[in-house]
C-alpha cells in the first residue's frame, strides 16, 4: 500500500509517517516546512528513506505532480485556536481549501481518506454548560464526556469550523463519488517530536517551560488553573491508525470521537504538578484571570464507539506522557533550542 501523510513533517504527521514506514509501507510525505521546526523531522524522514514533497497544499495544481497513492492521511493544519482569530484566510486556505484539494486528489485517484479533524468541532457553548464561575477555583468535576452524537451547531471558533467543513465536504465527496473515509475528531495529542511550543500544545509547552526554569501563566477561569483536558499519547493514535488501515475494507465512512478519555485527563495545575515531580524544577506562575472567549472549561472524549468498533483503547495515562515527552526533550534539548 502506497501512503501519502499531508502535514507530515509536523508533529502528528511525522510520528505517523515513520511509525507507518516501520510497519512497512510506503510512505511519502507532503509538507511546506513552513513551522519552525519541521526541518528537524525532515530529516528524520530522509533517514527513513521517506520522501518530502514541498508545496503549499491550498494550490491544487501542484497535486497533479504527485503519484497515485491508495490511500491518504489528512493531518495538515493551521491548528493554534487563538491564532486563527487573526490569520483568518491562512486557516481557511490551510485546514480548509487544502483539504478539498486533497479529496480533489483522491477522487482523480480512487484513494481513501483518513482524515483528523478535532475536538473543536463542538460548540463552545456544549463544553462550557457545566461550568460555573464560584466553584472553578476548586478542582473541576468532569459530568459528560463528550460524543459523536453530541451537537455541533454553535460558535467553536475560526479553526474549529474549517474542521467541521472539511469533514462535511469528506462527507459530500464520499456521497457524490463513492470515495471511502474514516473521520477520527482527536482531543489533545501529546508525545514525542512535540517541541515545547506554545502552537504545538500545552502538554510539551508545560514540560519544556519546566525544564528550561521558565516562568508559565494560568490564563482564563480565574487564574487558578482548573481548566480539564483529555491527552492522548501520539503512539496510541498511531496504533489506531495502523488497526483501521488493516480494517478499512470492512470498516468505513464512519466517524469517531478519539482521545485520552478517563484514562487519561489533567488539569494546568495538576500537570503542573506531574512536571514538578519529573523535572525537579519549580517555575513560578503568574494569574490572569480574564477568560478567551473561544477557552473552554473541560473537554474529555467518550471513546466507546470506537473501543466497540475496534476494541481500540489509549494505553499510556498521564503521567507516561509527560514522561515519554520529557525523555524526548530532554535528550535533545541542545539540537531544539534554535528552532525556537
Amino acid at each position: 500500500m502506497k501512503i501519502l501523510v499531508t502535514g507530515g513533517c509536523g508533529f502528528v504527521g511525522s510520528n505517523i509517517s515513520l511509525f507507518l514506514k516501520e510497519k512497512g509501507y510506503l510512505v511519502n510525505s507532503l509538507d511546506n516546512l513552513s513551522r519552525k521546526g519541521s526541518t528537524y523531522n525532515l530529516k528524520l524522514l530522509k533517514q527513513n528513506k521517506i520522501k518530502n514533497y514541498k508545496f503549499n497544499i491550498e494550490n491544487y495544481k501542484f497535486f497533479k505532480k504527485l503519484p497515485k497513492y491508495n490511500l491518504i492521511i489528512d493531518c495538515c493544519a493551521e491548528a493554534a485556536i487563538e491564532v486563527s482569530k487573526n490569520k483568518i484566510d491562512k486557516v481557511i486556505n490551510t485546514n480548509l481549501i487544502g483539504t478539498i484539494n486533497i479529496l480533489k486528489k483522491a477522487k482523480k485517484d480512487n484513494s481513501k481518506i483518513i482524515y483528523l479533524s478535532s475536538s473543536r468541532v463542538y460548540p463552545i457553548k456544549l463544553l462550557s454548560k457545566n461550568y460555573k464561575l464560584k466553584n472553578f477555583n476548586k478542582k473541576l468535576k468532569v459530568k459528560k464526556t463528550i460524543n459523536e452524537n453530541d451537537i455541533i451547531t454553535g460558535p467553536k471558533s475560526i479553526y474549529g469550523l474549517t474542521k467541521l467543513a472539511s469533514e462535511m465536504f469528506i462527507e459530500e465527496f464520499s456521497y457524490a463519488y463513492g470515495m471511502k473515509y474514516l473521520i477520527n475528531r482527536c482531543g489533545v495529542i501529546s508525545g514525542p517530536l512535540q517541541f515545547g511550543k506554545q502552537d504545538q500544545g500545552f502538554v510539551s509547552l508545560w514540560i519544556w517551560q519546566h525544564l528550561n526554569k521558565k516562568n508559565l501563566s494560568y490564563i482564563g477561569y480565574g487564574g487558578h488553573g482548573n481548566q480539564v483536558r483529555d491527552v492522548i499519547h501520539i503512539n496510541d493514535l498511531c496504533e489506531l491508525i495502523l488497526i483501521q488501515i488493516k480494517k478499512f475494507n470492512k470498516i468505513y465512512n464512519k466517524l469517531f470521537t478519539v482521545g485520552g478519555s478517563k484514562k487519561s485527563f489533567t488539569s494546568l495545575k495538576d500537570l503542573t504538578k506531574i512536571c514538578e515531580k519529573i523535572t525537579g524544577n519549580i517555575i513560578k506562575f503568574k494569574k490572569i484571570a480574564k477568560t478567551s472567549n473561544y477557552d473552554i472549561p473541560y473537554y474529555i472524549s467518550d471513546n466507546r464507539k470506537i473501543f466497540k468498533t475496534y476494541r481500540w483503547k489509549p494505553k499510556k495515562d498521564i503521567n507516561s506522557i509527560v514522561k515519554d515527552t520529557y525523555d524526548w526533550l530532554s535528550k535533545n534539548k541542545k539540537k531544539l533550542i534554535k528552532y525556537f
